[in-house]
């Protein structure tokens, strides 16, 4: 089989298009015939070696996946071969077959493409995990999203939509915007391009509080770090949630004297290992993402897609922080 493979830490550039051996699935695994992966920053980072856990190399980039049951290995049940199934294995997806286990395979549904199940759990499941767990997203309540055209963001945007709550996006260009807007943002607002200095974030602070409102904003949904956390958290209100979801544009250091005069959280969220510390929570929201797949009030935007042998395109697509919505890798 094809698998575009990580040998030594580095950029998209160090990606090599190689042929190995068939996976065989072990006991509790089944083997998918991948048809399409899709790309998330952590990919740029795991091939860096500057995500939070590094697989042994060579190993295959990619995240998530989506295809069809190939084989089954001892002691499977529920599932058949031809079954049609979405995966989160973590990396290991840019290959044309992969084994993991049978727990983590989920249903992709009958008029859903591949492209599409495969943009879809860790997106919409970083931010349902977000807004729900930890910011306790109400009806009525301001929420602003950083970031708010990216994949996670889109999806925040969507999900803080369909909880009632009034959505403020901001996003780096006129286009982002527009695509904000489409995933049902309330209010945009159009940030400069980092870095910035302090005048320069004293007025993006300004812009972030006339848009949330007088009374701050009860959730922010931060995705992009860097210069950009701390005028954000200076629009939050009181008691308010800032959750922390990644650093695009570097790790920020905080001011704490705001969290203390805002009695506010600053929450951290690590959808991964939340999912495997309660498997059973994070099947209650898959549940409620289908739901809202079925209504038709979340769906996955991708942008473009890429053959296998372009994957380390995709992944400097993504390190240019350029993206809208998700790009995918394709396998057919």
């Amino acid at each position: 089989m094809r698998a575009l493979l990580s040998r030594e830490s580095g950029g998209p550039e160090t990606l090599e298009l190689a042929d190995l051996p068939d996976p065989v699935a072990g006991p509790g695994q089944v083997v998918v015939r991948v048809h399409a992966c899709a790309i998330n920053y952590p990919d740029v980072l795991i091939i860096q070696d500057q995500y939070q856990f590094r697989p042994q190399r060579p190993f295959a980039p990619g995240g998530e996946i989506a295809g069809v049951i190939d084989s089954i290995g001892p002691g499977v049940t529920g599932w058949s071969v031809g079954d049609r199934v979405m995966a989160v294995p973590g990396h290991g997806g840019m290959v044309d077959r992969i084994a993991v286990s049978a727990a983590q395979l989920l249903p992709l549904p009958e008029g859903r493409s591949f492209a599409e199940g495969a943009a879809l759990v860790l997106t919409y499941g970083t931010s349902i995990h977000a807004l729900v767990d930890r910011g306790r997203i109400a009806a009525g309540q301001t929420l602003l999203v950083l970031g708010a055209a990216g994949g996670v963001g889109l999806a925040a945007v969507e999900l803080g939509k369909a909880f009632g709550a009034r959505v403020v996006a901001a996003v780096s260009s006129p286009e982002k915007a527009e695509a904000a807007r489409q995933a049902g943002a309330d209010e945009v607002v159009v940030y400069a391009r980092g870095p910035l200095d302090r005048d320069g974030q004293r007025a993006l602070a300004e812009q972030f509080k006339a848009a949330v409102g007088a009374a701050g904003a009860e959730v922010i949904y931060d995705p992009v770090g860097g210069d950009y956390t701390e005028p954000a958290l200076r629009s939050i209100g009181w008691a308010g949630r800032y959750l922390v979801v990644g650093f695009p544009a570097g790790i920020p250091k905080l001011p704490l004297n705001l969290t203390l005069l805002k009695s506010c959280d600053v929450c951290g969220v690590f959808w991964g290992a939340f999912a495997m510390r309660d498997p059973a929570a994070h099947r209650a929201h898959v549940d409620t993402l289908f739901a809202l797949w079925r209504e038709g009030r979340i769906a996955p935007r991708i942008s473009e897609t890429f053959p296998l042998e372009r994957g380390g395109d995709a992944i400097a697509r993504m390190a240019a922080r350029q993206v809208i919505g998700k790009l995918v890798v394709t396998m057919d």
